[in-house]
């Protein structure tokens, strides 16, 4: 994949040449197509013009040159670890949820840093033509991205992109209804990428009896990216009556799990360790299952949060929990290792990932002592596993008990565990100029809401 205005920009901001900028730019479609000299210099020549007339030092109005600049942190998402699952990516979302703030509230926000976002029928603004005659009725909405390094492999990227999405309005206490789809597709990406994405898509709509309803397919950048890169994202919308957020978890709780096989996480790591016999253990919907189940219980009112496994693994997931919640949790390693797809569990330790710090598409259910027993049963009468890891208390800590009652405090790492090469290259240490990049971070985000309130008058004055 070749983002050839990012490089044309980066190149004049270097100070090359024109002459030196087109040949970059001939070279890079010489690597990505079938092209001939001429076509690919007037591409070129395009291209670089554009990027000329597009540069905004030139602007002199300060309200448009406002308007099309960046507030700028002078820190990258790969050194902030963005989508790696860990403090900085935590750190980073924490900000996108201020910024998500309006004065149109809902119900479960960005804010509770929750698995999906709700509003009640009750709270949304009646037009003229609309009857909202349930007022109990809440509808939770999600959006997941496709795992990056999946691109290659589009049926099973769809199979669980679509598969993810749904796993987070179950444990919302949400009846899906609705998969809507968008795909971006590098320019010399072949068609049949997109068919064989849609099928694994498709697949999991069959499998669950959730309908695709929307969806948009578009090409990434234009003409201004060559390649055959996938990405984009799948949403799915649900509906009930009680929201199982995880600020309703209680002090005393207990906290059973199911079993996991993983996702996208653990097909990444198996295809890029040559394991490629493992990818098989995740082609399930048992998670699914296990909440249709526990929704249609009569002990349902009786669980109080439901989560799944994924955000920088259990380690992760318990630190967020535990914010939200304004609790701590006591978690039996063992117990939680059991329960590990014994396969899955073994390729984790072959290459070296800890698997406390992966998603492992299991299910975590915080409920009551009377119904933990009964969950366990009904899962068990469907071949599914589930256990007690834990129970929550007041400490506002994550501490996991291990083998000989060795009792340690777990915490997020800057990065999720690295389950590929190119990850453990990287690291999951925290930078040492971490402090002055949270700095720079959040003022960028106050200058972006700045912005922001900035052309809300604007337009506000214009009407």
């Amino acid at each position: 994949m070749s983002d050839l205005e990012g490089l044309t920009r980066n190149l004049i901001k270097k100070g090359y040449s024109k002459q030196q900028i087109l040949e970059r730019i001939v070279q890079e479609y010489h690597d990505f197509k079938n092209i001939n000299e001429s076509s690919a210099f007037k591409f070129a020549k395009a291209i670089l013009e554009e990027c000329q007339r597009s540069d905004i030092k030139v602007i002199s109005d300060p309200f448009i040159k406002d308007l099309l600049d960046i507030n700028r942190a002078n820190v990258s998402v790969g050194k902030q670890g963005i989508g790696c699952r860990g403090a900085g990516d935590f750190f980073v979302h924490k900000l996108i949820a201020e910024l998500s703030e309006t004065k149109s509230k809902a119900f479960l926000s960005p804010k509770s840093l929750d698995d999906a976002g709700a509003v009640r029928l009750q709270d949304i603004k009646k037009t003229k033509n609309i009857s909202l005659n349930n007022k109990d009725l809440i509808v939770v909405s999600k959006m997941e991205g496709i795992h990056s390094r999946l691109s290659d492999f589009p049926f099973i990227c769809g199979f669980h992109v679509t598969r993810a999405s749904l796993r987070d309005l179950y444990v919302k206490g949400a009846v899906p209804i609705s998969i809507m789809i968008d795909t971006h597709l590098g320019d010399d990406a072949d068609v049949g990428k997109l068919f064989d994405f849609m099928a694994g898509v498709s697949a999991i709509s069959e499998l669950a009896k959730v309908p695709i309803t929307a969806g948009s397919t578009l090409r990434i950048g234009g003409d201004m990216v060559i390649g055959n890169r996938l990405v984009g994202g799948i949403s799915a919308v649900g509906i009930c009556s009680r929201v199982l957020a995880r600020r309703d978890i209680k002090v005393g709780d207990n906290i059973l799990m199911t079993e996991g096989a993983g996702g996208g996480t653990i097909t990444t790591t198996a295809i890029y360790s040559g394991n490629h016999h493992v990818v098989k253990e995740t082609m399930n919907i048992k998670f699914l299952e296990a909440c249709e189940i526990i929704l249609n219980s009569e002990y349902f009112d009786e669980i109080h949060a439901m989560c799944d496994v994924t955000n920088g693994g259990l380690r992760g997931d318990l630190y967020e929990i535990n914010y939200e919640a304004n609790c701590g949790v006591v978690i039996y390693e063992q117990e939680v290792r059991k329960l590990v797809n014994p396969i899955v569990l073994e390729l984790l330790e072959n290459v070296g990932v800890d698997y406390l710090g992966v998603s492992l598409d299991a299910l975590l259910i915080y409920c009551s002592e009377s119904a933990s027993k009964k969950i366990i049963s009904d899962l068990s009468r469907v071949n599914i596993k589930c256990a007690e890891i834990g129970l929550v208390d007041d400490t506002n800590q994550v501490k996991m008990i291990f083998a000989e009652d060795i009792q340690k405090e777990i915490l997020p790492r800057f990065r999720e565990s690295a389950y590929t090469k190119i990850k453990k290259e990287i690291g999951e240490d925290m930078p040492e100029s971490m402090e002055k990049m949270e700095k720079n971070i959040e003022k960028a985000a106050l200058n972006a809401i700045k912005k922001r309130n900035k052309i809300i008058e604007h337009v506000k004055l214009q009407n």
